[in-house]
């Protein structure tokens, strides 16, 4: 991993979370998990908060170690035990059937593979569990989204985001069952700031 990768992109990413935006939007998913939970990408920790008593531990997926130990702190004055996983989304370290909940809150964009992580997340969630996430995405109108595939490359090199990805799809076509979604522009930039919301099923 280069400097940049491990040392100037998470810091960048933490500041970034913290934005006026998403700390108005973050509320919205954590309070929906239930059980053992699995956050991917939890970053510093910044959902931990927003988790209800119907939550029994959280696993947090976090390749960055300067925020794992963000997220370390975090979660020492959680009232729940807090397990931070040293791994990529595509292998991910937990057994099959295992979790009752997988968050996911403006990370999908950044995983290298997706597909390979939707499918881990099919494999760790119970069948009666639940994939909740707050995504940004690829947007309906062209003239946005012709903005979106010419500045992906710089995304990705900055911060390792994919600001083009049909979010929506991807997680249908990985074979969960959508229960709901909201589809819509937010705050900030139109190239980024549309979103997806919701929850899926395995079954």
């Amino acid at each position: 991993m280069s400097f940049y990768a491990d040392r100037i992109m998470p810091r960048m990413i933490a500041a970034g979370m913290q934005n006026k935006a998403m700390r108005r939007y973050r509320p919205r998913i954590p309070p929906l998990a239930k059980g053992r939970v699995l956050e991917i990408g939890i970053g510093s920790g910044l959902n931990l908060p927003y988790y209800s008593r119907e939550v029994t531990r959280v696993f947090g997926l976090e390749p960055s170690e300067f925020l794992r130990n963000q997220a370390a702190e975090a979660g020492r004055s959680a009232p729940f035990p807090v397990e931070l996983l040293s791994a990529g989304a595509e292998s991910i370290p937990l057994d099959s059937r295992s979790v009752d909940t997988v968050v996911s809150t403006w990370t999908l964009c950044s995983i290298p593979d997706l597909d390979a992580a939707l499918g881990e997340i099919r494999r760790v969630l119970r069948p009666d569990g639940r994939l909740l996430f707050f995504e940004h995405g690829r947007a309906p109108d062209a003239s946005v989204s012709r903005w979106q595939d010419r500045l992906a490359p710089l995304f990705r090199g900055l911060a390792g985001c994919n600001p083009n990805r049909q979010i929506d799809a991807s997680i249908t076509d990985a074979g969960f069952r959508m229960l709901e979604i909201e589809r819509a522009y937010l705050d900030g930039p139109r190239f980024i700031s549309w979103h997806f919301v919701g929850q899926a099923a395995t079954t």
